[in-house]
């Protein structure tokens, strides 16, 4: 039976919906087998629709069920009719309930026109059954003992005649160094509540708020701490809600750390042109928008002009600012003075938009993170197998690179999102780096990103270390005729460079291929690393994530035609590289034929690959010639190929050819909308990696994650 967890608020704007998606992601790196509820919608403030289910689906494969209206409820609630409304949601509820291991609940908000929401809130996790997480927030004033007595309060009203149903508590807003003390004006009473000292660090407050909570018998499970950058909206955010005229779109991502009223003359205010700040001005302070237009083209990353009054610049004044087009500066215009302006960009809505993923992501990890692992270990059920969701394994492979503090060279150090995949990475804790490319050039790139090299990251330019790599390289392939000439030749490629530097130790691997092919990444590698001992060649294979489960596909970028010792290699490398990414392997030779179905010279390559790799590995999970979809359904699977320990559920595909691997991984990709992770190369002495030259920044990190992995698998 499904644990069922009702997450309900102990104040107003807690943040419900971001618990939910931290609770979920949680669970989910953990291999539990989520679902999500939310049984009622609720409008937002300004009569926008609930997002709750909507977020859900943009960072989860889950799709919820339709809730019900709030005005369906309030009727029906006005009629006497609550035991109608919970039985419509435990109908809902009930097989979402079968198919999963743990079910999230979301009730209702808190808010000052619904008195209702407790006692409801109360009545729907007794009819679900359901413990409950409560959900506060840090309080202004830092009254710990103050917040902990509310919570314990509003858990009283679920332990009414029934055993306490509260199992935790989530606390938002924690700050990062601790509460600042109460003003002085505010004149403290002689019995004042326990205040939190400025200077503490934030795990003390929390340890603070668990002890006050015990008291109560009530558990912290999580203290999320306070992120500012997750608050910032985007100026795309900003046009949904103002509506403003645009004079120039530029780059409508860029995000609204601050806002200023530019009031003073210059140069007095130029302190306030800093980096993410929304600059409103009226349209006639043509000092100001120059002023403006130079610090972007000086680096300075604005967030954006908004020029108010309606007034917009004078042409001469619009042509002299013309190059601050290429910058990406948003210009735009509205019609209300500058400081009504300013309240209503301050007024926007601080919820969540459905399509900003990088904030969503950033506060689903947050709380995730935040939320006590043990206590999350309590909720599993002991009956069901863990699975390797894709938020598992992308979990997995960033704790196992971080495990593995390895340095990876990046050849392309001047292209733009590798250099944003280096600095994720550093600040993450995934790899060090060291980009190949002019340091000039690097840090122009980096600036223009409005990104700093944090520690972690080198740079190093190839045609002034190249020099140190010709007498070894020449010693390498003297068998093959090459000079000190010709080593000097093919080291004027950064990509040579780097495999160099992963030959001689300097580094523990090397990821290329954002802008070179993938034969411009692997020749240098065959050439100066070679294969690993008991490999016959080099192959690849791509992590798919699909939406329950993470497979594996190989080869599908490296050999066109292999032959039957060739498939029996890739098959046996990609089982080995399944175990190490925490995949208990069971391949599938796939063919377009099952067992003995049809004959011919491509199913008997398959036949033959698949004895060989049984016998070089008798314990081997492996079967086939398989058609594809008697490797993957259970029920074909079941009906062409019973008593097979692989058809129906294999995780690792084995492709006969170049030409189905590739076409299918691509296929799969794009029309189901899945992540794939790679391809990541085995079978070399030590790993390199290519990408796609469509990769995007994630792409790039998670293929750095590997990198590292692999430099310490052996």
């Amino acid at each position: 039976m499904a644990r069922s967890l009702l997450v309900a608020p102990a104040a107003e704007d807690v943040g419900l919906a971001r618990t939910c998606l931290g609770l979920l992601r949680a669970l989910d790196r953990r291999g539990v087998k989520v679902a999500f509820v939310k049984p009622v919608a609720q409008p937002r403030a300004g009569g926008s629709p609930d997002r709750s289910a909507a977020l859900v689906a943009a960072v989860t494969a889950l799709r919820p069920p339709e809730p019900l209206t709030a005005v369906e409820l309030e009727r029906q609630l006005g009629e006497g009719g609550l035991e109608v409304v919970l039985e419509k949601i435990v109908a809902a509820w009930e097989p979402i309930c079968a198919r999963a291991d743990v079910v999230v609940v979301e009730g209702l908000r808190a808010g000052p026109s619904m008195l209702y929401v407790s006692s409801f809130n109360q009545a729907l996790a007794r009819a679900l059954d359901a413990d409950v997480l409560l959900v506060g927030h840090w309080p202004a004033d830092a009254d710990v003992e103050g917040l902990a007595e509310r919570l314990a309060i509003e858990a009283s009203g679920y332990a009414s005649g029934e055993p306490a149903r509260v199992v935790g508590c989530v606390v938002h807003g924690l700050p990062a160094a601790g509460p600042a003390p109460a003003p002085p004006s505010v004149a403290q009473p002689a019995a004042a509540p326990a205040l939190m000292p400025a200077a503490q660090p934030a795990a003390a407050a929390a340890a603070a708020l668990a002890e006050a909570l015990a008291k109560s018998g009530l558990r912290l499970i999580a203290a999320v701490p306070h992120r500012p950058e997750l608050t910032w909206p985007r100026v795309l955010d900003l046009v949904r809600g103002l509506d403003p005229e645009i004079l120039h779109q530029g780059d409508l991502s860029r995000r609204i750390k601050d806002v200023t009223v530019f009031a003073q003359g210059i140069p007095g205010g130029i302190r306030v042109l800093v980096d993410g700040r929304l600059v409103v001005v009226p349209g006639d302070r043509h000092d100001v928008i120059m002023a403006a237009c130079l610090a972007e083209l000086n680096g300075t990353h604005l967030a954006a002009l908004l020029l108010s009054a309606g007034i917009v610049p004078d042409p001469r004044i619009w042509e002299l600012t013309r190059a601050t087009a290429a910058t990406g500066l948003p210009i735009l215009v509205v019609k209300h003075d500058s400081y009504q302006t300013a309240t209503r960009v301050r007024d926007l809505d601080p919820g969540l938009p459905v399509d900003d993923l990088d904030r969503i992501e950033g506060m689903t990890n947050t709380i995730a993170d935040a939320l006590d692992a043990s206590w999350l270990e309590s909720l599993l059920s002991s009956s069901r197998p863990r699975r390797l969701s894709p938020a598992a394994f992308c979990y997995q492979l960033v704790e196992m690179a971080r495990a593995a503090d390895a340095c990876v060279v990046l050849p392309e150090g001047t292209e733009p999102r590798t250099v944003q995949a280096a600095v994720a990475c550093a600040e993450r804790g995934i790899a060090r780096s060291v980009l190949l490319g002019h340091p000039d050039e690097v840090a122009g790139v980096a600036r223009r990103l409005g990104l700093k090299l944090p520690p972690g990251i080198t740079v190093a330019d190839p045609a002034t270390i190249a020099e140190r790599y010709v007498a070894p390289l020449t010693e390498l392939r003297k068998h093959r005729g090459w000079t000190e000439e010709i080593a000097r030749e093919h080291l004027a490629n950064p990509v040579t460079v780097g495999t160099m530097m992963v030959r001689q130790g300097e580094v523990d691997g090397l990821v290329s291929g954002a802008v070179h092919s993938t034969a411009d990444t692997v020749r240098p590698a065959l050439q100066i690393l070679g294969t690993k001992p008991g490999s016959r060649l080099v192959s690849s294979v791509f992590f798919m994530c699909l939406p329950d489960e993470v497979i594996i596909y190989g080869d599908c970028a490296i050999n066109p035609k292999p032959d039957a010792e060739d498939l029996a290699d890739i098959a046996i490398a990609s089982a080995a590289s399944a175990r190490a990414f925490g995949i208990e392997p069971r391949v599938a030779m796939i063919s377009f034929s099952t067992g003995s179905s049809a004959t011919g010279s491509d199913v008997d390559k398959v036949t033959e690959a698949t004895r060989i790799a049984r016998e070089r590995e008798p314990g081997l999970a492996i079967d086939g010639p398989l058609q594809y979809d008697a490797a993957a359904i259970a029920s074909v699977g079941q009906a062409k190929r019973p008593g097979s320990p692989v058809a129906g559920r294999a995780n690792v595909f084995i492709f006969p050819d170049l030409d189905t691997g590739n076409t299918t991984y691509k296929a799969v990709q794009r029309s189901a909308h899945v992540v794939s992770i790679g391809p990541m190369l085995q079978g070399l002495a030590k790993p390199v990696n290519d990408l796609s030259r469509g990769a995007l920044v994630e792409d790039i990190i998670y293929t750095l994650a590997l990198t590292a992995v692999q430099s310490r698998a052996g």
